[in-house]
């Protein structure tokens, strides 16, 4: 039974890190979170009840709360999850990525570490601190061949990517440094429940039932490897239990697709969930539109997930038809959840338009 603290547990992963943690194990998680615009409590609403659930309203940058936290808590593990993790949004406004994403996790390493040099030696060699990370830090394949591993070198592209590559340098520096013992994760693109409006496949259902337009960047041929959010909880969880400190592990779910191709899976499945459309619409597909692309958008991303798969004995359960399908039932079957967070700051407006 470990005592685990989860910075950004009430967001989409890390909320299902949590929903993971207190269904299917016996550790207890201390929820740390600012509760910014996509952290949602509601999202965590199933678990809340638990005894071994606790919540405390924190920003990561505030030095003197998190190192209160620590000796309030005793963790045995930290499982770092707070970010800013939107692209457009930090194409529009990079300094909350700054800020969050590199001083939150410098300020939080800092935490740990004066935490961690005060254990006794038992506690001292099995704590860990987990960073999650994000497959975005690589840059862009450029080709259809060609998977990231674990030693593949960082070529961030936008303000978010370069924000995460940053923070992942510093996790691995503070383990070299001063000994922290330190785990890394990079994730492909994740999708299921609880996922943010603002992102591809909510943004996508959502503006489908409602009859609005579907809008693709480019001509949708960006392609990347889409992970079911319940199996990346999985996946994290079997990392901080079992991993040997200083290891990286790049965690997908071989499931690559064009981004075109997905929002027609999507439109196919609600032609089935759906079949009543809103007026004016003969078929979902019609809502597709083509915008200008992003800039500075990779054309590819690819993880080659081998390396967890052979050392801890992970591979994703569900394939894109089954995850894809489960996720479209669940926007369809939980409207309450998606309209309060349309109510709230976020309407489905475009975002990241780089303006010169």
């Amino acid at each position: 039974m470990k005592r685990i603290l989860i910075t950004g547990g009430a967001g989409f992963i890390g909320s299902a890190v949590v929903r993971y943690i207190i269904e299917h194990t016996n550790d207890s998680v201390l929820v740390v979170d600012n509760l910014t615009y996509a952290g949602n409590l509601e999202s965590l609403a199933s678990v809340r009840e638990s005894p071994r659930y606790a919540f405390a309203q924190i920003n990561i940058c505030d030095q003197s709360a998190i190192d209160e936290i620590f000796q309030r808590y005793q963790p045995d593990a930290i499982m770092h999850l707070a970010a800013e993790s939107h692209v457009d949004r930090s194409i529009d406004g990079p300094a909350a990525f700054i800020e969050t994403n590199i001083v939150g996790t410098y300020l939080l390493l800092e935490a740990a570490r004066n935490y961690w040099n005060h254990l006794n030696p038992q506690k001292k060699q099995s704590f860990r601190f987990h960073h999650i990370s994000t497959d975005e830090v690589y840059g862009d394949l450029h080709t259809t061949e060609g998977l990231f591993t674990e030693t593949t070198p960082y070529a961030p592209s936008s303000p978010y990517s370069a924000s995460k590559a940053s923070s992942d340098h510093l996790v691995r520096a503070w383990q070299r440094t001063y000994g922290l013992p330190t785990l890394v994760t990079n994730c492909s693109n994740n999708y299921g429940p609880y996922h943010f409006p603002e992102k591809l496949i909510p943004l996508m259902i959502l503006n489908a039932i409602a009859g609005k337009s579907l809008p693709v960047y480019g001509q949708g041929e960006q392609i990347r490897d889409w992970l079911y959010v319940e199996d990346h909880a999985r996946a994290l969880h079997l990392v901080i239990s079992q991993a040997d400190a200083g290891k990286t592990y790049n965690i997908g779910g071989h499931n690559e697709r064009k981004n075109i191709d997905v929002v027609k899976t999507i439109c196919c499945l609600l032609e089935e969930l759906r079949p009543v459309k809103p007026e004016g619409v003969a078929h979902y597909c019609d809502l597709i539109t083509y915008v200008a692309d992003r800039p500075g958008h990779d054309v590819r991303y690819a993880i080659d997930a081998s390396k967890i798969e052979q050392e801890l004995g992970w591979k994703p359960q569900e394939t894109f038809e089954s995850g894809i399908r489960k996720t479209v039932e669940w926007y369809l079957n939980n409207e309450t959840w998606w309209r309060h967070v349309q109510d709230g700051s976020y309407a489905g407006e475009r975002l990241g338009i780089a303006t010169k």
